[in-house]
């Protein structure tokens, strides 16, 4: 009897932990991932310009009240030390979804066109690849601005640092073009995602709204200084990289940094559409 009731207790407690594991691969491949745990940056690396890869200067990268935050309170003036917080891992095809809000004064000797600017760096270089006095990476950014209380500011432009795109069929290779957006003031929360299908097609949504759209993302252009040249192979195509967060003198605070990752349908375009559609109804995730 003893010997039955022991064999029973151990194969309830097998089920149970059976259960348990496949509720958690369930949660490890429903698609999602948290950037940020809203605990710490473990997960990151930082690189700002003149320091050493992961010499966090001046705390600029923190999380504070489970927020990731940039602050410049560490720094006596700014002066040009532009910086970049990295995800450890790098994505080709993704929906990336971010919540963030301008706060506080612009730290001192930041540039009149870094007020209320931030960005999130999409298929960046490797954090590492970085020269020392290099300013920002291989990338496309997605700009995110606030309002200035008098001029029209959109949010989730399209910056090129080291980089071209196609806009309409066209070779897009000046540095910086408006989305549709329209301008966000004040210390308001704004959810900003992109839709990133490796070297074929970027969608910038504000709020719900496609705002900017451009295909064919390369290497190539200007506006990215002290790079290593073996890196900057202009006319490669960007197919996939790194996602970075900015540091460009004005605080802003992130209290989502997640993506939906899209490779497993790179070559399913029905299922691809499907997975679109359904993360389109999904709003509030």
């Amino acid at each position: 009897m003893k010997l039955r009731m022991f064999l029973s207790t151990c194969l309830a407690l097998a089920c149970l932990s059976c259960s348990t594991q496949q509720q958690q691969n369930a949660q490890d491949d429903d698609g999602w991932v948290k950037l940020f745990n809203g605990k710490d940056l473990n997960d990151w690396e930082v690189k700002i310009k003149d320091h050493a890869l992961n010499e966090n200067f001046g705390n600029t990268f923190r999380v504070e009240n489970g927020n990731l935050a940039v602050r410049y309170d560490g720094y006596k003036n700014f002066d040009e030390q532009f910086g970049h917080l990295f995800y450890k891992k790098k994505f080709s095809d993704y929906l990336l979804v971010m919540e963030y809000r301008f706060t506080g004064e612009q730290a001192t000797g930041g540039p009149e066109w870094a007020y209320r600017n931030s960005g999130a760096m999409l298929h960046c270089q490797p954090a590492a690849t970085m020269g020392l006095a290099q300013d920002f990476p291989i990338s496309l950014e997605a700009q995110l601005l606030g309002g200035n209380g008098k001029d029209p500011r959109s949010t989730a432009n399209l910056c090129t640092p080291g980089t071209n795109v196609m806009l309409q069929d066209t070779l897009f290779t000046p540095h910086c073009i408006d989305s549709s957006s329209k301008t966000y003031a004040g210390d308001r929360w704004v959810r900003v995602e992109a839709l990133v299908l490796g070297d074929s097609i970027i969608k910038h949504i504000v709020e719900g709204d496609t705002v900017l759209v451009y295909t064919k993302p390369q290497i190539g252009g200007g506006n990215v200084s002290n790079y290593d040249p073996a890196i900057k192979k202009d006319g490669q195509p960007l197919t996939e990289g790194y996602i970075a967060l900015q540091s460009e003198s004005h605080p802003v605070e992130f209290r989502k940094v997640e993506l939906f990752n899209l490779e497993k349908y790179r070559n399913d375009p029905q299922q691809l559409k499907q997975v679109l559609h359904q993360l389109q109804k999904r709003k509030d995730h």
